[in-house]
């Protein structure tokens, strides 16, 4: 936990003299979506308060805001905490992603695209799966989608994915071997990349469609497993 608060005090600059409870909302979700805060961990008011330089009432908000997009809950007599998904949630996830990535992809219009973010990602990734780095990996690949929805140029879309993609963290922190979960993928997101680049967009959608439908059926499996065996993780 104290590791995970140096990271907080650092971004108490990003507050600056106009705190609000929507931005310390937005740095913890940050936070949680990076990996972070894993499911089951309590989060400490005076704690994070105090590394952010925020009173307890903003606090509780951010909370109350985060709770509302089903990244935290309330457990009485006992605190706030990450929230733990079920197979159910993590189902219901990549439906969402389906329905957004797929149209946002369908939606392209001519080329070229602008895929200056997504090559980032790519090099994100191979740079963590050199170095071993699985979580690293996850993070990029998560990345990697953010700036697929990007593509669209939609402001509400990318607000939306932001609370979904973090949920998806969620789940990934549950698996125990990250690197058989997200080493597959760094080869399909840069065949994603490539088709993209020569303007293919039908062909992109449905390498992310089969994507999305493989990356759902794996990430259930071996969650639904953890799940049962009482894999919570936290602090």
């Amino acid at each position: 936990m104290a590791e995970q608060l140096t990271g907080l005090a650092d971004d108490r600059a990003l507050l600056g003299r106009t705190s609000t409870a929507e931005r310390v909302a937005d740095i913890l979700r940050s936070r949680i979506a990076e990996g972070y805060f894993p499911p089951g961990t309590r989060l400490s008011e005076d704690s994070i308060g105090g590394a952010l330089g925020v009173s307890r009432n903003t606090l509780r908000e951010a909370f109350r805001l985060l709770t509302h997009e089903r990244l935290l809950v309330h457990e009485l007599n006992r605190g706030v905490f990450v929230r733990v998904l079920a197979v159910e949630d993590v189902e219901d996830i990549y439906r969402v992603r389906g329905l957004v990535e797929c149209a946002v992809v369908r939606g392209l219009g001519t080329p070229p695209y602008a895929v200056d973010g997504l090559a980032e990602a790519v090099a994100e990734g191979q740079r963590a799966a050199r170095e071993s780095d699985w979580k690293g990996v996850s993070t990029a690949n998560i990345h990697f989608h953010r700036e697929l929805v990007a593509l669209a140029g939609s402001e509400r879309t990318d607000e939306l994915m932001r609370s979904v993609f973090a949920e998806l963290r969620l789940a990934f922190h549950v698996v125990d071997d990250p690197r058989r979960l997200h080493e597959p993928y760094l080869a399909r997101n840069l065949e994603i990349l490539r088709t993209l680049r020569a303007g293919e967009r039908d062909r992109a959608e449905e390498l992310l469609r089969v994507y999305l439908d493989d990356s759902r059926a794996g990430l259930v499996e071996v969650y639904g497993r953890r799940v049962a065996d009482g894999g919570r993780t936290g602090g």
